[in-house]
């Protein structure tokens, strides 16, 4: 039996809604961050806990100090939707006006100023990957990265056409102890965490 192209748009669109459904019936019930995206339901265990929420802590304290009042370096719900590209992310950091937070329901991707996100040591290739993927995709115009592992980020910006879609065309990485600018602010990243090697010490054990 063919499918017509309504017929499968509705089908995906139905689909997503149901991902979309179980993803907001778990928060505060299940570790970790649902996320969607066109592979669809990812999880982000986000351990070790301890660093990545002290490098989320210090990257929004840094940018809030030397940004306009009336925007926030936001953390936490709601979540960035496109739901015609069926994609739901969860930033660790969002740039966003103040402005925007008014109103119910989620935020639209096309009005952050930039997304920050740290990587996980659970599923680095979510953030080295599928968001580098996302993220230009539904208009998110410069999307940041830090590593814990490596010490390392890079920050990605002007979305540009390609024939696999819209994709960042600019990068510059930096490595922890450099300034990094993120749109139009610059933030030191000295005294930003690292993951302790496994083998060493326990998950989560602070650095010496």
């Amino acid at each position: 039996m063919t499918i017509a192209p309504d017929d499968a748009r509705q089908g995906a669109s139905h689909l997503y809604r149901a991902m979309r459904d179980f993803v907001q019936s778990t928060d505060d019930t299940l570790p970790g961050k649902f996320e969607i995206t066109k592979e669809g339901i990812v999880l982000d265990m986000m351990s070790p806990v301890k660093p990545h929420e002290l490098t989320v802590l210090r990257i929004r304290k840094r940018l809030e100090k030397v940004m306009p009042e009336e925007l926030v370096a936001h953390t936490g719900e709601p979540d960035v939707e496109d739901e015609p590209e069926r994609i739901l992310r969860r930033p660790d950091v969002m740039v966003i006006a103040e402005l925007e937070m008014e109103g119910e329901g989620t935020f639209d991707p096309r009005t952050l100023i930039a997304a920050v996100e740290v990587v996980s040591r659970s599923n680095p290739d979510n953030d080295w990957g599928t968001k580098m993927r996302d993220y230009p995709l539904i208009g998110v115009p410069v999307y940041a990265v830090f590593d814990p592992r490596t010490g390392t980020g890079a920050v990605l910006s002007d979305i540009h056409p390609t024939p696999d879609g819209p994709r960042y065309a600019t990068r510059k990485d930096f490595v922890y102890g450099e300034d990094v600018t993120i749109a139009d602010w610059t933030i030191p990243t000295d005294g930003l965490p690292r993951y302790q090697d496994e083998n060493a010490r326990g998950e989560g054990e602070p650095q010496p």
